[in-house]
């Protein structure tokens, strides 16, 4: 019998990302500068063209980045597809992201960081933790992405493997990886091209068991601004 049935868009827990939009509805002002506080996340509406910079101001904190087409939560950015459609396992300024339906979705138009980001791990969730050992409810970024959504009227219908921007992750040559801290420096910057109206959803990821936002594992803010062309 099964006793418990997954739902995508339930949080297994809360914190005030479910109360804190940006917005009502996920609509950013063009050129303000929004704060993604520690262990939280955010929705911001992008239109076809519209461009989206992250901040990060501490240097050491990675931001799991995902997007979803609008009216259309069955498609997403897809680091699956993603792989296949770059043939490789890095990515690049100038690199053009697709969702599940192998679309182009995101592109990366300016990376102000030495480059190093991670498209092969799932976005830490509660059973993550509990993996590791934590007790009771844990911040994650799973969570983090349903209720951003859930704080502007939406609803996930999954959670996909997200674009883990600053996350540095190197692959041994038999195949193995580490979880090492970023090499991106307090002040860098990414920014992103929406080629589809699309949910861009950004999580200061709580992970704080493993050094992937440093190795002191203190999770800091991350910052977003949304200019139109």
């Amino acid at each position: 019998m099964i006793e418990h049935i997954y739902n995508a868009a339930v949080p297994d827990g809360s914190n005030a990302t479910a109360t804190e939009s940006i917005s009502a509805d996920g609509s950013g002002e063009p050129g303000k500068r929004y704060v993604i506080p520690a262990r939280q996340g955010r929705a911001v509406r992008l239109g076809k063209g519209n461009l989206l910079t992250i901040f990060n101001p501490h240097g050491n904190q990675v931001c799991d980045f995902f997007a979803v087409i609008e009216n259309a939560p069955g498609e997403f950015l897809s680091m699956e597809h993603c792989r296949t459609a770059l043939g490789r396992i890095y990515v690049r300024a100038g690199d053009i992201l697709v969702t599940n339906r192998r679309r182009p979705l995101i592109e990366i138009v300016e990376d102000t960081s030495p480059g190093v980001h991670d498209i092969l791990i799932a976005c830490c969730d509660q059973p993550r933790y509990q993996q590791l050992g934590a007790s009771g409810y844990h911040d994650n970024c799973a969570d983090n992405f349903k209720m951003s959504l859930l704080a502007i009227g939406e609803h996930a219908a999954h959670v996909p493997s997200p674009f883990n921007i600053w996350m540095n992750i190197p692959v041994g040559r038999s195949g193995e990886y580490e979880w090492r801290p970023p090499v991106s420096k307090a002040g860098d910057t990414i920014v992103l091209k929406a080629h589809e109206d699309c949910i861009a959803v950004m999580s200061a990821c709580p992970q704080d068991m493993t050094p992937v936002n440093g190795s002191a594992a203190v999770p800091t803010e991350l910052e977003f601004r949304v200019g139109v062309m």
